[in-house]
């Protein structure tokens, strides 16, 4: 599996943001749960959120609850992460991860495929 993420960018303060990541494989896009994890500089990279391959089940990390949204269309082999209210501390490299396992996993280590990562930027 290739991903390939994109849609990161530099926002103000309180400013939105979508991230798209489109997968390219030979399986079937909905068969893998996907995540978003994201790293800051000087810190280690950490789970933001996750999806079912439905997109019936979400798992969100506590510090973006309620303002960063998953999403996806498995017709177009892509999910997305959007961001709303966006603060300084959001400031990270974001990288999507696909996962063949039968369950919505916050590991790291669980996932199998990761893309290149695509660089948010928020300005205070």
């Amino acid at each position: 599996v290739q991903l390939q993420a994109s849609g990161g960018g530099l926002v103000q303060a309180g400013g939105s943001l979508r991230l798209s990541c489109t997968a390219s494989s030979r399986r079937t896009f909905s068969s893998f749960n996907m995540g978003w994890f994201r790293q800051a500089p000087g810190k280690e990279r950490e789970f933001v959120g996750a999806t079912s391959g439905s997109g019936g089940t979400t798992t969100y990390a506590d510090s973006v609850k309620g303002r960063f949204t998953i999403s996806r269309d498995n017709g177009k082999n892509t999910v997305y992460l959007q961001m709303n209210s966006l603060k300084a501390e959001d400031t990270a490299v974001y990288y999507c991860a696909a996962d063949r396992s039968g369950y919505v996993s916050r590991i790291l280590a669980q996932y199998d495929y990761w893309g290149q990562g695509t660089l948010v930027t928020v300005s205070s």
